[in-house]
């Protein structure tokens, strides 16, 4: 972001932090060129093994030692993933607290924030000046971010990491940028609450990992799940890609519990199945379809809380600094 193209509080919020947002502009790149490298690296490896002629049931001493590597590579791979989708995870935190701490509280705990109010500059501009830059910065780099992780994890040459996994999910989608903006706005509105830099800091990333871990815990209700029943002894299920809800047997078409009949001797479980007139078991999943009904519903969900943090911050602003 060019300050040559700003004006006004916006200039300055950028030339006081024009370290942190290189370091971050930097950790950014570092991530997307370690993503890439790693994904190359797999599929250099990959074309290596269709190119020598193995199979994976070749037991052959070349063969096998040939699969290990590619085995090792994609594992290698997955990792990375992981660990990246953990990265995307704990940002919108970071960012959330570097807004509550050097960014508004240590202004507010210092008093510099007054040299700005005399400068023809309202609170209200003050404010939004503060919350902009993060946010706009968060608009633009964060779906680049998550758009290079999605290709990674979607590449035919990497052991996939699933749709569902709590790491992969942070960091695909729509869900990402809009945690980072809740981030931003949690850190304004406890920054102008608290008015201590530490204390703000702190209570950000509570307040955050409250919200993330609540929606968490709620996100498999976010949208219908499907079902599928299948009769006793018979083979079948959810496909292999979906996220696993709930379970049990299915009497006629009343639900019972799963471990209804368990544990016991073989004799006894079929004479407890009859009884209870059990004929057949259901599961309900979320295939992988259900990746983007569940992240918009998710993502409007955060928008909301989002745009309640802004509001109340400006009140609170107003309250005090009217």
């Amino acid at each position: 972001m060019s300050t040559l193209a700003l004006r006004g509080p916006a200039r300055v919020v950028v030339l006081q932090h024009r370290r942190v947002l290189w370091i971050t502009g930097a950790l950014a790149l570092a991530g997307v060129a370690l993503l890439t490298a790693s994904l190359w690296w797999n599929s250099g490896t990959a074309d290596s093994f269709a190119d020598s002629g193995c199979s994976y049931l070749d037991t052959s001493p070349r063969c096998g030692a040939a699969f290990d590597d590619l085995l090792s590579h994609q594992a290698w791979l997955r990792d990375v993933l992981r660990y990246a989708g953990a990265a995307m995870m704990v940002l919108p935190a970071a960012i959330g607290v570097f807004v509550a701490g050097p960014m508004i509280g240590r202004e507010l705990e210092s008093g510099t924030y007054r040299l700005a109010w005399s400068q023809s500059v309202s609170p209200a501009r003050w404010l939004l000046a503060k919350l902009a830059v993060p946010a706009v910065i968060a608009v633009v780099a964060v779906p680049v971010l998550s758009a290079v992780y999605a290709w990674c994890r979607t590449s035919p040459d990497s052991d996939r990491v699933a749709w569902y996994d709590s790491t992969a999910y942070a960091a695909t989608g729509t869900l990402p940028t809009a945690s980072v903006l809740l981030a931003v706005a949690l850190g304004a509105l406890v920054a102008l609450l608290v008015r201590r830099t530490l204390l703000a800091m702190s209570l950000t990333a509570a307040a955050y990992g409250a919200v993330a871990l609540a929606l968490g815990a709620v996100r498999s209700s976010l949208w219908a799940v499907d079902t599928v029943v299948t009769p006793l002894n018979a083979v079948g299920g959810p496909p292999g890609d979906s996220l696993w809800v709930g379970g049990g047997l299915m009497a006629g078409g009343q639900r019972l519990p799963g471990d209804l009949c368990d544990p016991g001797p073989v004799p006894d479980t079929d004479r407890c199945l009859a009884d209870h007139h059990v004929t057949g078991a259901y599961v309900d999943y979320h295939p992988a379809s259900h990746f983007w009904p569940l992240q918009l519903v998710g993502t409007g969900i955060v928008l909301l809380l989002t745009a309640a943090a802004v509001a109340l911050a400006f009140r609170v602003l107003r309250r005090r600094h009217a």
